[in-house]
């Protein structure tokens, strides 16, 4: 018997990779609604009647109708923030927060589904402190990590761990005539410390001497590990030096990725480590919503039809 229960898939309208995803899914004959949380309400509309059988929802796109408690998996990607650019700024901040707590709260609650990842747990995932904690705690070794406003904390740390990088705890985009910037990983002296320092938190953490970077994705059970080889400090900032070697995670590499999933409630995670000299694996973060596609266009690893059967719930 034919299973019509839909997969929802949350993103912004340009996302290559939610699109190769839509593809394997329809190939399959399993039924999608892609749309953008940002769009509501202006081509999405939702009902929610809270009832003594539980929540009872529908959501509307240009395209379709859908029942929620119908829903068998919610792949949670990118989507854009709501925006209401026709009302004044407090009355759009007002109207942000109700679509925040009732679209997003009645996303966060659709019986039986399967989320990759719940929207709840990606944000909790996603503060960095929180992040380098759990990992500590799952098994996994983390370059010694402080995150100050104080310059002299800052210089003490810098001089007792030296040499240093500066990462940014979040990067929200700047705009530098018309173009979209980041704020990027830099190494940092104590000489570099100012009064600066004291105007917001800031994250440095100790350089790891790397022969190699490691991106692991961790798609429901199944692990896929690639070898990063370069001369960068920051292997995203230029990847046509990179070269790709699929390998095996070491065991306890393994049961740690498990372990910090399972800390977050998550089924998917994109974690990135630098490996010493000696082997050594050091966990420098995991992405709940990382990009993993384009490993498969370099190695052939299948985590496509990984993030399917996930989604399709395949056992």
């Amino acid at each position: 018997m034919t299973d019509s229960r839909p997969v929802l898939i949350v993103t912004s309208l340009y996302d290559p990779t939610a699109d190769v995803v839509i593809g394997e899914l329809h190939g399959r004959g399993v039924p999608v609604v892609r749309f953008d949380s940002g769009d509501f309400p202006a081509s999405l509309s939702v009902e929610a009647e809270i009832t003594p059988d539980g929540i009872q929802s529908t959501i509307t796109t240009p395209s379709r109708t859908a029942d929620l408690a119908a829903v068998r998996a919610l792949y949670y990607r990118r989507p854009s923030g709501f925006a209401f650019p026709h009302l004044s700024e407090q009355d759009t901040r007002f109207a942000v927060t109700q679509a925040r707590y009732g679209l997003g709260g009645i996303l966060a609650a659709l019986p039986g589904c399967l989320y990759v990842n719940h929207p709840h747990r990606v944000g909790d995932a996603e503060f960095k402190p929180s992040g380098l904690a759990a990992a500590v705690g799952a098994g996994f070794d983390v370059p010694p990590t402080l995150i100050t406003s104080s310059p002299h904390a800052a210089r003490a740390f810098v001089e007792r761990h030296g040499p240093v990088l500066y990462k940014p705890l979040s990067n929200p985009v700047y705009r530098v005539d018309g173009v979209s910037n980041v704020v990027g990983v830099s190494e940092v002296t104590a000489g570099d410390i100012d009064g600066r320092v004291a105007g917001t938190a800031h994250l440095f953490q100790q350089v790891v001497k790397k022969t190699a970077d490691v991106r692991v994705t961790v798609i429901g059970p199944a692990t896929f590990c690639v070898r990063i080889n370069s001369d960068l400090l920051d292997w995203r900032t230029d990847y046509s030096r990179l070269r790709y070697t699929p390998a095996p995670a070491p065991p306890q590499i393994e049961l740690a990725l498990h372990a910090y999933m399972d800390h977050f409630g998550h089924f998917f995670g994109a974690y990135d480590f630098a490996v010493g000299p000696y082997g050594q694996w050091w966990f420098l973060e995991c992405n709940p919503s990382g990009q993993w596609y384009w490993l498969e266009e370099e190695t052939g690893l299948p985590t496509l039809a990984a993030v399917a059967d996930l989604l399709e719930r395949t056992p």
